[in-house]
C-alpha cells in the first residue's frame, strides 16, 4: 500500500483492492496479509485502549482537584459517560462503515477520539471533563475495525484474528495497570488525557500506512435501505444470543472492578502493587487460550469451549462471593482472576468471530455495531449497577448478581451452533 497523502483523494480510503487468499484455501495457516491486517487492526485498538486504560486507575482520585470532582456521582459519569456515548454511536458508525468505507470510517473515529482527549487534557472543570470523555466516547470504531478484519480473513483463521484484538486489549490493561501511576506522577490527568490524543493520532497512521487496502465487497452488496439492514440483524437469533451475552459479558467485568480492589486491599496487598497480581493472571491466560480455543475449535468443539467458558465466569462469580464472606486472601484472589481471564479471553475471541460470520450479506458492519453498542452499553451498566449494589447492599450481593447474569447468558447461549467456516471469496484484482 502506498503512503497516503494530501493529494490522493479520500476516497483512496475505500480501495477496491482486496486481500486475496486462495479462493477455497481451508488451511489454518494464516497468509502475510491476513497476518499484516491482523496485526495492524489490533495495534489500532491497542493505542485506542491504551489511552483509555491510563486514566482509569487514577481517575477517581486525580477528579478530586478539578472544580466539581468532590461529587461522586459527576465522577462516576465523567467514568461512564465514554461507554455511554460509545453504545449509541457504535451502529451508526457499523452502517456507515458499510456505506462508505471501513478505513474512511476509522480515520474520522480516531479524529474524534483525538478531539475529545485534547477537550479532556485542557478541562478546567469536571464539567469539561465530562464533555471531553463523552467526546471520546463518539469516536466509536470498534465496529468498523471488527468489520474490516472479517473482510480482509478467511472464516477458518477469523477468531485467531479475532483472538489478536482481544489479546492486544487485555495486555494494555495489564500495562496500564503498571504504568499509569508512574506516568500520572509526571504528567498528571492532563497530561494523560494529551497521551491518548497521541495514541490516537498514531492510530490514524496505523491506518493509512499499515492497514491493508479494504475490499469493495461490502460496499456491492449493500442492502436496498438502512432499515432493511437493521432488521436482517436484529431477526437473527445467532446474532441476539451473542449480543446479549457481550452486554453480559462486559457489564459483569465492570461491575466485579467496583469491589475487586478494595478486596485486594483487604487481602494485604497496596494499591500501586495490584499489578502483581493481575499482570501474572492476564498473561498466563494468554497461553491457555492458544492452547485450548484454537486446537479445539479446529477439531469442532466451539460451541463446548464456548458454553464451558461461560460457565467458568459464572464459577468465578460465585468463588467471589464465598471469598467475599470471609477474609480474602491473595493467593485465593489471583488464582480466581487467573481463571476469570482464561474465560473472558476465549469469549472475547470467539464472539466477534461468530457475530462476523453469521452476519447477513453485505450488512456486516451494521451487525457489529449492534453488537459493540451492546458491550458498549454493558460496560456502562456494569459500571454504574455495580456501584449502586456495593454501596447500597455489600460486594457479596454483586457477586450474587454477577452469578445470576452468567447463569442467564448460559441459558440463553445453549441452543447455539458454531458457524461452519466458508471457503475464502475468490480473488479480486484492483479496481
Amino acid at each position: 500500500m502506498e503512503p497516503f497523502s494530501a493529494s490522493q483523494p479520500l476516497t483512496a480510503l475505500s480501495s477496491t483492492s482486496t486481500l486475496s487468499p486462495d479462493a477455497g484455501s481451508t488451511s489454518t495457516t494464516m497468509t502475510a496479509q491476513e497476518r499484516r491486517s491482523s496485526a495492524s487492526l489490533a495495534l489500532i485498538f491497542a493505542f485506542r485502549m491504551l489511552g483509555l486504560f491510563l486514566v482509569l486507575p487514577v481517575f477517581s482520585l486525580e477528579a478530586r482537584k478539578y472544580p466539581g470532582g468532590d461529587d461522586p456521582a459527576l465522577v462516576g459519569l465523567a467514568m461512564g459517560i465514554y461507554g455511554l456515548t460509545q453504545g449509541f454511536l457504535q451502529i451508526p458508525f457499523g452502517v456507515a462503515s458499510d456505506r462508505f468505507g471501513r478505513k474512511r470510517i476509522m480515520v474520522i473515529g480516531l479524529l474524534i477520539f483525538a478531539a475529545g482527549g485534547v477537550m479532556a487534557a485542557l478541562a478546567p472543570t469536571m464539567a469539561w471533563l465530562v464533555a471531553g470523555r463523552a467526546l471520546q466516547g463518539a469516536g466509536a470504531i470498534s465496529a468498523a475495525i471488527t468489520a474490516l478484519l472479517a473482510d480482509q480473513t478467511r472464516d477458518v483463521v477469523r477468531t485467531k484474528a479475532m483472538a489478536m484484538v482481544g489479546a492486544s486489549i487485555g495486555l494494555m490493561f495489564a500495562i496500564s495497570l503498571v504504568l499509569s501511576p508512574l506516568l500520572n506522577a509526571v504528567l498528571g490527568l492532563s497530561g494523560l488525557f494529551a497521551l491518548t490524543t497521541v495514541l490516537a493520532v498514531s492510530g490514524i497512521a496505523v491506518v493509512l500506512w499499515w492497514v491493508p487496502p479494504e475490499p469493495a465487497k461490502h460496499a456491492e452488496e449493500l442492502p436496498a435501505r438502512l432499515a432493511a439492514s437493521l432488521v436482517a440483524v436484529l431477526r437473527q437469533p445467532a446474532l441476539l444470543r451473542l449480543n446479549f451475552g457481550v452486554f453480559m459479558l462486559h457489564a459483569v467485568q465492570l461491575a466485579m472492578w467496583v469491589a475487586l480492589p478494595a478486596m485486594l486491599v483487604q487481602a494485604g496487598l497496596p494499591k500501586d502493587q495490584h499489578w502483581w497480581v493481575y499482570l501474572p493472571a492476564v498473561l498466563g491466560s494468554f497461553f491457555v487460550m492458544g492452547a485450548t480455543l484454537f486446537p479445539l475449535e479446529k477439531r469442532g468443539y466451539l460451541r463446548a469451549v464456548f458454553l464451558s467458558s461461560v460457565g467458568l465466569i459464572g464459577l468465578v462469580q460465585i468463588g467471589l462471593l464465598a471469598v467475599a464472606a470471609a477474609v480474602p486472601t491473595i493467593t485465593t484472589l489471583a488464582v480466581l482472576l487467573f481463571v476469570f481471564f482464561c474465560g473472558f479471553n476465549v469469549l472475547e475471541a470467539s464472539q466477534p468471530s461468530m457475530a462476523s460470520r453469521v452476519a447477513p450479506a453485505g450488512a456486516r458492519g451494521s451487525a457489529l455495531g449492534v453488537y459493540n453498542s451492546l458491550q458498549s452499553l454493558g460496560f456502562f451498566t456494569g459500571g454504574a449497577l455495580g456501584g449502586w449494589l456495593v454501596k447500597a447492599y455489600g460486594p457479596q450481593t454483586l457477586f450474587g448478581v454477577c452469578a445470576l447474569a452468567m447463569l442467564a447468558w448460559l441459558v440463553v447461549a445453549w441452543p447455539m451452533q458454531a458457524p461452519r467456516a466458508t471457503a475464502a471469496h475468490p480473488a479480486r484484482k484492483p479496481g
